[in-house]
């Protein structure tokens, strides 16, 4: 009988590290903005007259990004490898890939040009026919690496970071 072997919990800590470095790096121009943004927070209802004024880019966009949402969390929480994991599992591939393309249409925040953000959308584009290829060829902790990474950097991370200052979610939820 073979061991398995498993990875020992402190070589998940520098890979996490990393992520914050990254979100910390992300947000530090808009720092004073936040900072300024969030002085005089109060709550209140979201403003949706914003929603009819978005692009349907950015429409496509979100929609496609909640669904993945909705489906990556399921998967999370159901057993994995059958029916319905490979069945949930293509629609999130098909709503992630939908976001990731769509992003790359969306430049107005950074006045016409791609911003850092738009790194995860092409991590994503080509991490996405990586982990398919890496269950095919039955190397689940590949394919499990790479379907959490995406799912928690391209959506969590990138989530995240839409609510910044200035950008079209933020205003709706607490400009």
């Amino acid at each position: 009988m073979t061991a398995i072997r498993t990875r020992p919990a402190w070589t998940r800590w520098p890979g996490l590290a990393v992520v914050a470095a990254i979100f910390a790096l992300t947000l530090w121009p808009f720092g004073p903005q936040i900072a300024a943004a969030f002085a005089d927070f109060q709550l209140r209802a979201p403003d949706f007259s914003i929603w009819a004024g978005v692009s349907w880019v950015v429409k496509v966009h979100v929609y496609a990004a909640l669904t993945a949402l909705a489906i990556g969390t399921v998967i999370w929480f159901r057993p994995k490898g059958r029916g319905l994991h490979k069945t949930l599992g293509w629609s999130w591939v098909i709503a992630m890939a939908t976001t990731a393309v769509s992003s790359l249409f969306i430049m107005e925040v950074n006045r016409g040009f791609f911003s850092f953000i738009h790194l995860l959308s092409g991590w994503t584009i080509i991490a996405l026919p990586m982990a398919i290829f890496a269950i095919r060829n039955r190397k689940v902790d590949a394919h499990r690496r790479g379907m959490t990474g995406m799912f928690v950097g391209g959506l969590i991370v990138a989530g995240l970071l839409s609510f910044i200052p200035g950008r079209v979610m933020f205003e709706m939820f607490f400009g």
